[in-house]
């Protein structure tokens, strides 16, 4: 569980995933999420909240300056037995107990990396200095969600190059693996900016 980033678009004092969400903390509600889907949670923290304590997680480790480093970091604390390793952005209080069965569910069942995705419903273009260069077929894509899932030992030998990604199934992607992309949910907003958090409490209720 992904909480170390420092909320720059958000526009509060407060980090978006210590917010208040309809009483509780916009992580409270992520690490409840995972708590019931998994063997076990492993929570990633900015060094400011390291002594902070988290009852909800197993283990809470500090992250690095790069998402991808704060994932190592997690990863250095999960079991070496493990055979799947989700990863899951405190952002996203709303992802349901079932997304997170159909990421795992896709592992067992063979797959090497599963993600959910939702199909992209505006025309995508791609801009270079303010000038449209391509439009993009957006029967192509999908925008991608977390929680993601992972077979371990693949995730770990993706994060060994030390490279960087927006998120993991990219690191998955360039050492060869090979990612499934499972039905996301249309409800699981990432808080991002601060009227993200009136849309979710509009969600819960």
């Amino acid at each position: 569980m992904l909480a170390a980033g420092s909320s720059s678009r958000f526009g509060r004092v407060i980090p978006k995933q210590y917010e208040t969400l309809q009483g509780r903390r916009v992580i409270d509600w992520s690490l409840d999420h995972a708590r019931g889907a998994t063997d076990g949670v492993v929570l990633v923290v900015s060094p400011e909240r390291a002594d902070d304590p988290e009852p909800a997680a197993d283990v809470t480790v500090v992250g690095g300056r790069h998402r991808a480093d704060s994932v190592r970091a997690g990863l250095a604390a999960v079991p070496d037995d493990a055979e799947v390793i989700v990863v899951h952005d405190a952002a996203r209080p709303l992802a349901g107990a079932g997304l997170f069965a159909a990421v795992i569910g896709a592992v067992r069942a063979g797959a090497a990396a599963a993600i959910p995705g939702l199909p992209v419903t505006d025309t995508i273009k791609r801009v270079i200095d303010g000038r449209v260069a391509e439009t993009l077929d957006r029967s192509e894509l999908v925008a991608v969600q977390t929680p993601q899932a992972f077979r371990a030992d693949l995730l770990r030998w993706a994060h060994a190059s030390g490279a960087d990604a927006t998120d993991d199934a990219a690191l998955v992607e360039a050492a060869g693996g090979e990612v499934l992309v499972v039905p996301g949910e249309p409800t699981n907003l990432k808080i991002t900016y601060a009227h993200d958090l009136a849309v979710a409490a509009l969600y819960l209720r």
